[in-house]
């Protein structure tokens, strides 16, 4: 059986993977590509959520690529529109024909004898195949496609009414005069709620702790404003800088000052939804810039709230029942429809199974180096986002630094690059966590975590990595460039990851 073998494969064709592949064709465009995508069809996150309402809980000025324009109006954009823009891109740089769609990746192993990738491939009716290549982009994502987290209530098998997890929509579900509990408190939760108080006779959104939640105008008055006298491209960048600089000016307002930052933002709720709004619903433990800052369009919760068409609900549950759910403060929430909008299940490199020279990789014991490479694994370079800003911001830069690195390759001669870690590097206590949302703290000690200094560290700062990825030397002393090199995974076991406390 013949092997296809490629220059690059990039596995995902979403958000990232289109992106990657762009950049790669237009900076490298003598490399031979493939895009290996698990699903039908492109769009990642935002072809697989198909919940009503689903949208961007980031401005598109900045979610949206450096180099193509974010033309549609609204600044926080529901999910056809993006997939629109990811499709858009694909043609207009002729990516399409690189796509292989339903072959989902089963195993990817490394050889240094012949520093190749061999990656085995399952095609949609089963049928397995080999593709080689020496360097593999995994713009994979961060959490699991085939499965939400959900988790263990008591008597939740005997509520006989509908169960509805909004990772995996069902098509045929009416909502339409029903009374809906959705479980939850993050971006999920406050986009549905809004969505089927349209339909529903009654939404409560039951949560066991709040978050915060802003408003924002879903069309950019700044970037409209600009429209009329610049060209289409030079106003979006002229937007997206201006976004970037007031989010990085923001997050250092709130470190500064995390109590002001704080009573700002239930200030601006009480401003929302008046003087009937019980704070305690929009009042976190913990401190802004913690975990990701819910935004919602035009204010659209806090209208739906105000009308009474959405309660929100404080508690922990007790248990589940035939009719709905007993809480722990007393109260019973009757519901034809309870949605479990609880959260993500994190996955490091999509899922794969990796091996190094017959060494199984265990997710948990690798070492990020620069946010994008892992210790001891050569000639991978993994995309992924910011938690704290517009995932694609990152990306660019990633992709920027990637075809860097493989021209640099390409001058020097050398066929294997890798971050090399010793049992030093392992042995230091990690870097302090500065982000708490739940299906962070799920996975610890199941994902790839930071070292305890540069460049064994991933910081959630736009300027700081465009000066070290898109500015700076793609040679250091960590990055060993070789011809064929043999590798020895590190045994140690990885330290405890220390993690920030919550606001008292």
């Amino acid at each position: 059986m013949s092997i296809e073998r490629f220059d690059v494969i990039i596995v995902g064709a979403g958000l990232s993977g289109i992106g990657a592949a762009r950049y790669l064709k237009t900076r490298l465009p003598d490399k031979s590509f493939v895009i290996l995508e698990t699903k039908p069809r492109m769009g990642g996150t935002w072809d697989l959520f198909r919940y009503p309402g689903i949208r961007s809980d980031s401005d598109m000025h900045t979610m949206g690529y450096a180099f193509k324009p974010w033309k549609h109006p609204k600044a926080i954009s529901e999910a056809g529109a993006i997939i629109q823009y990811i499709e858009e891109t694909a043609a207009e740089n002729d990516l399409n024909p690189h796509i292989r769609y339903q072959h989902r990746i089963i195993s990817a192993s490394w050889s240094s004898e012949q520093s190749l990738w061999t990656l085995e491939v399952e095609q949609a009716h089963g049928r397995r195949i080999q593709l080689q290549t020496p360097f593999i982009f995994s713009c994979a994502g961060y959490y699991s496609h085939d499965e939400g987290y959900l988790p263990e209530w008591p008597g939740y098998h005997d509520y006989k009414g509908r169960l509805v997890h909004p990772q995996f929509w069902p098509e045929d579900i009416d909502y339409s005069g029903k009374r809906i509990v959705i479980v939850g408190s993050g971006a999920t939760a406050v986009t549905l709620a809004p969505a089927l108080a349209e339909k529903a006779a009654q939404v409560t959104q039951l949560q066991r702790s709040p978050t915060y939640v802003v408003s924002r105008p879903s069309e950019d008055a700044f970037n409209t404003f600009l429209k009329y006298f610049l060209p289409a491209k030079l106003a979006y960048q002229a937007t997206r800088w201006r976004t970037i600089i007031t989010g990085r000016l923001r997050a250092k307002r709130f470190a500064k000052d995390p109590k002001r930052a704080k009573q700002m933002l239930i200030d601006l709720v009480k401003a929302q939804i008046g003087p009937d709004c019980d704070v305690k619903h929009f009042t976190p433990d913990y401190w802004p810039g913690q975990q990701r800052i819910c935004r919602v369009p035009d204010g659209d919760m806090f209208k739906v709230i105000r009308d009474g068409k959405v309660k929100i609900v404080t508690d922990h549950i007790e248990h589940f029942d035939a009719t709905g759910i007993q809480l722990k403060g007393g109260e019973h929430l009757d519901a034809d429809i309870i949605i479990t909008a609880t959260g993500l299940v994190l996955q490091a490199l999509g899922g794969v199974k990796y091996l190094v020279d017959g060494q199984p990789i265990e997710p948990g014991k690798l070492i990020t180096y620069k946010g994008l490479m892992y210790s001891n694994v050569p000639n991978l370079i993994y995309f992924t986002g910011y938690f704290n800003a517009s995932w694609t911001l990152k990306v660019d830069l990633v992709a920027d630094y990637a075809c860097r690195l493989l021209q640099h390759m390409d001058d020097t001669g050398a066929e294997q690059v890798t971050p090399r870690a010793d049992n030093e590097v392992f042995a230091k206590p990690p870097r302090r966590m500065p982000f708490i949302s739940g299906y962070i703290l799920r996975a610890a000690g199941k994902m790839p975590r930071q070292g305890a200094e540069f460049p064994w560290i991933t910081e959630s700062n736009y300027f700081w990595d465009r000066k070290t990825l898109l500015r700076g030397p793609v040679e250091d002393d960590t990055l060993d460039f070789s011809g064929p090199k043999s590798i020895q995974l590190p045994p140690l076991q990885r330290a405890e990851p220390v993690l920030r406390q919550a606001a008292e």
